[in-house]
Formats: structure tokens, sequence, C-alpha cells
């Protein structure tokens, strides 16, 4: 059998175009219908099931809120139990101040050079401490200043021992006369320095007080001023020093 093709080029060609075209306006129709169901879907779920969920929300944190009404002091019992919260946290940032005692124990001088203390004053903040005080004799006051200054703590950390200096920075002041309560003549005096960190430190949990004095405690050297000392001055010339 012969078959001849009658139908010219140009006629296929717009057949075929007219096939893709209706493909794809198929396509296009069935993809519109997809996302529209999907979009209802979405709908379907945010103002139906998200609503019915905000309503099981509500109604669970109503049913909270009323029995939560019945607790009698709620109030304090909720203070309370934030405040328990906090107490280990407290504990561990607490300075130990009481070891304040063991550092008067050990630099106040022993009769003769003793000193009687009036008033104590810590300031965290500048980690310095005060000390009010009066004593019968400026050398007394003298042996008090060096007895700290030669103080040092030593304490563990493990199998580890460490010694740093107990203070820095001491200086004297509001030095004046005056009478005790027995009306005999003392010398009052405001000694203030800089304590090391560790001493009131909670992380370290054990401490000892030692005296140094630089290996020199004879009465001449701690009841005499520093400051009356100095270098030997060197000679010189209009050149220049020898």
């Amino acid at each position: 059998m012969i078959e001849i093709n009658l139908i010219p080029d140009v006629k296929q060609e717009l057949i075929l175009a007219q096939r893709v075209r209706s493909v794809v306006i198929s396509s296009s129709i069935f993809a519109g219908i997809i996302a529209l169901a999907i979009v209802a879907l979405l709908a379907v779920y945010v103002f139906g099931a998200q609503t019915i969920r905000s309503a099981l929300a509500d109604d669970n944190i109503k049913k909270g809120s009323e029995q939560l009404a019945t607790v009698e002091d709620l109030s304090k019992v909720l203070t309370i139990q934030n405040q328990l919260s906090k107490i280990t946290e407290l504990n561990g940032q607490k300075k130990i101040d009481s070891r304040i005692f063991d550092v008067l124990s050990a630099v106040i001088p022993p009769a003769p050079n003793d000193v009687q203390v009036s008033n104590l004053l810590i300031n965290g903040e500048l980690s310095q401490l005060s000390i009010e005080g009066q004593t019968r004799l400026f050398d007394n006051l003298e042996v008090f200043k060096k007895t700290v200054d030669g103080a040092v703590i030593t304490y563990k950390d493990g199998d580890e021992e460490y010694e740093v200096k107990l203070a820095s920075n001491i200086s004297t002041s509001d030095i004046s006369y005056g009478e005790d309560t027995n009306g005999a003549k003392v010398l009052r005096f405001t000694l203030r320095f800089t304590y090391a960190q560790e001493l009131f430190s909670p992380a370290v949990p054990s401490i000892v007080i030692k005296l140094t004095n630089q290996g020199n405690v004879t009465d001449s050297y701690l009841g005499i001023p520093k400051s009356i000392f100095a270098p030997r001055a060197v000679d010189t010339t209009e050149g220049g020093a020898q």
C-alpha cells in the first residue's frame, strides 16, 4: 500500500503547536488546582487547627491559674522558692569576713608594744582594711605597722602551697593624742592597707597568717620608722657624680 501525505508541512506544524499548547494549558490548570488545594489545606490548618490548639492552651492556662489561685500565700511561697534557689550561688560568692579576727590575732604586737583596736572597716570594693586604734607610744604604732607589713598569707591549693603578702599600700593617718577611759594619755591612729584578695576569698578554704619582718624582729628595728633611713648620698662635682 502506498500512503500519500496530502497535508502540507505548514498544516502539520500548526497541529503540533496546538497539541503543545493543549499540553501546557492542561499542565498549568493541573498545577493551579494543586496550588489551590495546598492553600486551602493551609487555611484550614491556620484557621482551624491553630484555633483549636489556641483554645486548648487557653483552657489549660485558665485551669492552671484557677489551681494556683487556690494556693494560700502564693506570692510568699514563690518568693521563698526563688530565694532558696539562689542560696547556693550566694554562699559561693560570700566573702569570709570572719578571717579578720585571725589577722588581728597575728598582727597585734604583744606587750609592751600592744595596741587596742576601737573600730574596723572592710571596704570590699577597694580591697582596703581600715583599723582605728590607740596605743601608749609612737614606737608601738611603728611596731604595729611593721608587723602588718611583714605578714604573709599561706594557703594550699591541692598539694601546692602558696604564699602572698598580706598588705600593701600601708599608711597611717588621724594620729593624735587623747585620753583613754582610765584617763591615761594614749596615741590615737588609723592604719589602712590594701589586703590580698586571698584573705577573704571563698575559693581559698583555709589560710594561715605568718609574720616575717624580713627576718628582723629586734625592738630597735620594729620601733624606728623606715622613713628616717636612706641610702648614703654619693659625692658629686660640677662635672657629675664621682
